[in-house]
């Protein structure tokens, strides 16, 4: 949403997390569940997505299940002038499946995924073999323990009806 937009209210997050607990409900369920009229679901499901509020509702699939058990962070530092020409050859390699600009001592970080420890080190190799990048430092990921998740601030702007 831009600036000029409103910001989400108490109804809009109610729809939202009644979404991400049941992402294949239909307009007509949702507005059943919530107790709110088809056509009001229906505008807001069409206001997010132009306005760009909601991503693709693809399905997560988790690399592990494609034969990606290793992921990693990769911590990159890249000569500034090359920094669009490096994003772009980052992704350009399949098992990155993440890139961030950073503040502080890196300018990126990536996160990848590998089959095994030598296709880390492959990795690690291709991403130091890019014109621009600098210099790297890899986080082997052990576990995650909270992974990527809005709920919590959308039942927080629900209110107490949400709970």
């Amino acid at each position: 949403m831009s600036s000029r937009e409103p910001a989400l209210d108490a109804t809009d997050a109610r729809l939202l997390r009644e979404l991400i607990d049941h992402p294949r409900a239909t307009g007509v369920e949702l507005a059943a569940r919530l107790g709110l009229a088809r056509n009001t679901v229906q505008s807001r499901l069409a206001r997010w997505e132009s306005a760009g509020v909601l991503a693709g509702f693809e399905r997560r699939v988790e690399p592990r299940a494609l034969g990606y058990p290793l992921s990693a962070f990769v911590a990159v530092v890249v000569d500034q002038h090359r920094l669009d020409a490096v994003v772009d050859e980052l992704a350009r390699i399949p098992e990155v499946t993440e890139v961030c600009g950073m503040t502080g001592a890196t300018d990126l970080t990536v996160r990848v995924v590998a089959r095994d420890a030598d296709d880390l080190y492959r990795l690690a190799g291709a991403v130091l073999k890019i014109p621009g990048v600098e210099r790297t430092t890899m986080s082997l990921i052990m576990r995650e323990l909270v992974g990527p998740r809005t709920a919590p601030l959308l039942d927080r702007l629900a209110g107490p009806q949400a709970e």
